[in-house]
């Protein structure tokens, strides 16, 4: 049985007690808050042959093929390797598999994650099943970030926005899946996720606490000219490219908030307050905000799986950061 998190209570009770259900659904969130969970919970549901107050039985022959993996009437699409589109070999396959027959006698589930990994041929072919679904078929798309699915997708689909827990339900649940760590470290790493606890949970398992460390170690020093950039660069040469541009996109906007309002209530977390306040108080706001522009766009890049050259990337990076004291 796929698991049921608290702060999904009301979103399963209106898809479980759907008397019809559609032929292709869009569950979008931000990533860590169990969208996956959901919806392996509705492909339960909708193939089990003895549903039971709203849930699968779990011991009928559908739920037993589900559970080991064989079940010949569900389909996952997922990128081949990590970080790699979904391909439009993938979706004709996809396409194959929908005008089949049922094996088992009831409905095919398709379960595509993330739906926004599709390239642009992808996309186009999974339009034609979406307008014109075979027999008793159910798509299931989720996304992480549905602005970058086409518009005919979206609109083809029921759409259906995955609640984002509560900060105290969150907590809750990470004192319960992390109890060894301090209260505050788990606030922590609950902001560092973007506020998705499941991720919180990844980026512990993935030693990111320690990683975090090691870059504002390393950025306060390149401040301090203790560091060159392409020294620091080299020595990050191990560290996810998508989660470091992620941090420099929050750090831009915190420079900018605490230009604009002088306030140091909110500097993110304490790491890098001082440096915040520095930064926004030696720096000229324009050239911020087009530092900002530039990460933003380099962010763009890796999302859209651009072939990037990571270390001039990650050098360039650090030479615009070293240089924005020096601008106001």
């Amino acid at each position: 049985m796929a698991e049921c998190y608290p702060w999904q209570s009301a979103t399963w009770s209106r898809l479980a007690d759907r008397k019809q259900h559609s032929h292709a659904y869009l569950l979008h969130g931000p990533a860590g808050i169990g969208k996956r969970a959901l919806a392996d919970r509705l492909v339960a549901l909708l193939l089990c042959q003895n549903v039971r107050h709203r849930e699968a039985c779990g011991q009928c022959k559908a739920c037993l093929l589900l559970k080991a993996g064989t079940h010949p009437d569900f389909f996952l699409v997922e990128p081949e390797e990590l970080e790699k589109p979904i391909r439009v070999d993938q979706i004709r396959d996809l396409v194959g598999f929908v005008t089949q027959t049922p094996q088992l006698g009831g409905r095919k589930l398709v379960l595509m994650e993330p739906a926004e990994a599709m390239n642009l041929n992808a996309s186009n072919a999974l339009l034609k099943s979406l307008e014109e679904p075979s027999g008793d078929t159910v798509l299931l798309l989720l996304s992480h970030q549905p602005s970058r699915l086409l518009p005919t997708i979206k609109s083809r689909c029921v759409q259906q926005a995955c609640p984002m827990p509560t900060e105290s339900v969150s907590l809750a649940w990470l004192a319960e899946m992390l109890p060894e760590l301090s209260e505050s470290t788990r606030k922590d790493l609950l902001v560092l996720s973007g506020g998705s606890p499941l991720k919180a949970v990844r980026l512990q398992n993935a030693g990111v606490l320690a990683c975090r460390e090691q870059v504002v170690d390393g950025l306060k020093k390149l401040l301090k000219r203790q560091l060159s950039p392409s020294a620091l660069a080299e020595s990050w040469n191990s560290m996810p490219l998508g989660l470091l541009l992620d941090w420099f996109c929050e750090w831009a906007l915190l420079i900018l908030r605490y230009q604009m309002t002088r306030d140091i209530t909110y500097s993110g977390l304490a790491d890098m307050a001082k440096v915040i306040q520095y930064l926004g108080d030696k720096a000229a706001t324009d050239q911020v905000l087009a530092w900002q522009a530039w990460v933003l766009e380099q962010r763009q890049h890796v999302m859209n799986k651009a072939n990037l050259n990571r270390v001039l990337l990650l050098e360039s990076l650090l030479v615009r950061w070293a240089s924005l004291p020096s601008q106001s």
